[in-house]
């Protein structure tokens, strides 16, 4: 971490967060302060029924200029709330946080580590690691590993884990990658790995500690059937349907039309 001079734009998706926002955000702040690098760190409040946006507002004033605050009009999802930060992030690294600091943000410094280490584009830390210590129910634990089956099946990842919420990417991936990406909701972070693989950028896994901050309540059949659903569809998209290559087709043809143009 020591050799990380260039900014790191932190995006953090909320949705009532009430309780724990403050203490969070003044922890992440004092972590990144630590870092001995420019950063900011980026805040969407997905539709918050509580007043989450409040409390970001009023800290938003507190680190101006560091903490940069926006709001969906309603729940739209961590995918849109993600792609609606990075708009407004100018760091040449950009890292996705889960805002209820189960991991906390020190951690960020081993993933700089082994993106250095592995001249890696993409580090995503994963609960299935050999030396992550993690604490979270079993049956958690059990979906993790089935859907982590699925996704081998499907897609071969060079990784376990797509899920967890703490991601590193060189900036310059994600504004390749975001562009193509669809889903909104659970599978989003799966449809960013499998396109940023698709585009023969390299990722890493990294060991991570987690630590349950609060009561994991149980998932329901229709979010189960939404995962599936959406894992399915970013498969047909890429194997059958071809979309994603399709995209680069036509961002192709319309760079050199203008190229063209600007020739004339």
């Amino acid at each position: 971490m020591e050799d990380v001079k260039e900014k790191i734009s932190v995006i953090m998706p909320a949705y009532n967060e009430a309780g724990y926002i403050a203490g969070n955000i003044e922890e992440a702040v004092s972590v990144l302060n630590e870092f001995g690098c420019p950063w900011e760190l980026i805040i969407v409040d997905d539709g918050s029924t509580d007043n989450t946006f409040e409390i970001l507002q009023d800290l938003s004033r507190k680190y101006q200029g560091q903490i940069i605050v926006k709001k969906n009009p309603f729940n739209l999802g961590k995918g849109r709330a993600i792609k609606k930060a990075f708009h407004y992030a100018s760091g040449d690294y950009v890292v996705f946080l889960d805002a209820d600091l189960d991991l906390h943000p020190s951690q960020i410094r081993a993933l700089f580590d082994i993106m250095r280490l592995n001249n890696a584009d993409v580090v995503i830390g994963s609960k299935l690691h050999p030396n992550s210590i993690v604490n979270y129910p079993l049956e958690r634990r059990i979906m993790s590993y089935a859907y982590y089956l699925l996704v081998k099946l499907l897609f071969n990842l060079p990784c376990h884990d797509t899920q967890t919420g703490l991601k590193l990417f060189k900036a310059d991936v994600l504004r390749n990658v975001l562009r193509r990406i669809l889903v909104k909701k659970f599978a989003f972070d799966l449809e960013v790995l499998v396109n940023a693989c698709h585009l023969g950028y390299r990722i890493i896994e990294a060991p991570i500690a987690l630590s349950s901050q609060r009561h994991y309540g149980r998932i329901g059949l229709s979010s189960i059937f939404t995962i599936i659903w959406d894992t399915g569809a970013i498969f047909y998209r890429m194997n059958i349907l071809k979309y994603y290559d399709r995209i680069d087709y036509h961002c192709r043809k319309n760079i050199l039309k203008e190229f063209r143009r600007m020739r004339r």
